[in-house]
């Protein structure tokens, strides 16, 4: 694929979002169906937990480079009044150092909660390979495995995303064992260059993220369309960013979440309101999406090599875009998402953007 090609997709995913979003707050007419802060308190927690399964790869793009592959499993808890009654008492007070996801005396009628556990593996290789010596200008060899813990405070409008993620980076988080596992068993040739992978280095990502359904509009006929704008920053080691972004959804029973969750700090989004109890996920529903993320980037640790040690590094691009659309299909504890994504360039020997697919799959229960 050629990079005016590619261009062209970006350009077309950025012009369509923007559309789409107008139409949406456009058409939020009088006969929608919409709660409101105030309406949310007539509302139980859901009583329904959720389950997340993600698999990110390029191969869907017919490519293996880059960002090549990811895998993430997530467990939200059920709706929450407070946060003790999942996690620890002795761990209350670190919890309140979160900021906006923490409970007040004024929010307490409003605001749900829940806790998030997830465990992941990324991985990230150069364009070329085949080749065993280290390849100055080409992305470096990492992998990246991790754990993650999130707090989440939400109304029908906001939510609000803390997460704290710590893992390995280097050998030990496996990357070369998962990949070429992977190539061995679909009988494709091995990467080669796995000697020059990034250091052992344990990383960690502080990310505050929120979403807010700005615009949302739902006919007696089930259909419906929603814009949902997010905006936040992350911190660590590994990634330090300033993100802002949109997505706009149009389909049949939309699930009252906030859009679509993909392997990205602070992004697990796929939890309705109210658990399994949103009615439009009681139903079989279907919606498109296109969405836009774009990245102010201080620190990437797979681009600028590790932090205390000299490893392999290259000159990595300080904005980076997303852009991104797809579709989902839900029947009621089932949803399934499959996520194609624009990349820009991350790094300036990088000759072309990167596309890649998403696939995800939700189980609330």
């Amino acid at each position: 694929m050629s990079a005016l090609f590619s261009k062209k997709i970006g350009y077309f995913f950025i012009s369509t979002c923007i559309s789409l979003g107008a139409y949406t707050i456009a058409s939020a007419e009088t006969d929608a169906i919409n709660l409101t802060e105030t309406e949310s308190t007539k509302k139980n927690p859901g009583q329904y937990s959720t389950f997340l399964a993600y698999f990110e790869n390029d191969l869907f793009a017919d490519t293996d480079q880059y960002y090549t592959n990811a895998v993430k499993f997530s467990w939200l808890t059920k709706d929450l009044r407070e946060y003790r009654q999942v996690l620890p008492k002795w761990l209350m007070p670190t919890t309140r150092l979160a900021p906006r996801v923490t409970p007040s005396a004024e929010e307490e009628p409003v605001a749900l909660y829940n806790v998030a556990f997830s465990l992941g593996q990324d991985i990230y290789t150069p364009d070329n390979i085949a080749s065993s010596t280290l390849l100055d200008n080409e992305r470096p060899y990492a992998g990246w495995l991790y754990g993650g813990l999130a707090l989440h405070r939400k109304t029908v409008i906001h939510l609000d995303t803390f997460e704290l993620s710590v893992g390995i980076i280097g050998p030990s988080a496996l990357g070369e064992e998962s990949q070429n596992s992977v190539h061995r068993y679909r009988n494709i040739d091995e990467a080669n260059g796995w000697d020059h992978q990034l250091h052992d280095e344990v990383g960690f990502l502080l990310t505050w993220q929120r979403h807010s359904r700005m615009a949302s509009t739902e006919k007696k006929n089930g259909f419906c369309a929603d814009f949902i704008p997010h905006y936040g920053v992350t911190l660590g080691n590994v990634l330090s960013t300033l993100n802002a972004g949109a997505e706009s959804r149009i389909g049949y029973r939309i699930p009252k979440d906030f859009g679509t969750s993909l392997i990205r700090p602070g992004s697990i989004l796929s939890d309705p309101f109210l658990g399994a109890e949103d009615s439009n996920s009681m139903f079989f529903g279907f919606h498109f999406f296109l969405g836009l993320d774009g990245r102010a980037v201080g620190q990437n640790i797979f681009l600028d090599g590790n932090t205390w040690e000299d490893s392999h590094s290259v000159n990595k691009k300080n904005f980076v875009m997303d852009a991104y659309g797809g579709f989902a299909v839900h029947y009621r504890c089932f949803k399934i998402t499959y996520t194609h994504v624009w990349r820009s360039k991350e790094f300036n020997a990088q000759d072309k953007p990167q596309l890649f697919g998403s696939l995800s799959l939700r189980y609330t229960f």
